[in-house]
């Protein structure tokens, strides 16, 4: 069984005991998360749209953190023009706990 469900404006494909990192979620460890924003849902045949209305995800917190920096250079030749930034993404680790359809 499986789940589509809608988190940081991107779609993830879950079932139980997965673990996941999305965008960062305002909860600290340990918490426990429902996603309500359920796309489709997957138990022998497929169920979208009005068939999933009422359908939850329960996922569990597990950290907190930032993934790996990503370097970006701007450059414009012939001007003496460049400049390097970084950035850090921050998220949160779920695990699936439950699907309820």
């Amino acid at each position: 069984m499986y789940a589509i469900i809608v988190t940081g404006g991107k779609q993830y494909k879950v079932s139980e005991g997965d673990v996941l990192k999305v965008e960062k979620l305002d909860v600290e460890p340990g918490a426990t998360v429902t996603f309500d924003q359920v796309v489709a849902i997957s138990d022998n045949e497929l169920k979208v749209a009005g068939d999933v209305k009422g359908a939850s995800v329960t996922a569990t917190v597990v950290a907190q953190g930032k993934h790996r920096k990503v370097i970006v250079y701007k450059y414009k030749r012939k001007t003496g023009y460049h400049k390097k930034n970084g950035h850090r993404q921050a998220y949160t680790q779920v695990k699936i706990e439950k699907i309820n359809a």
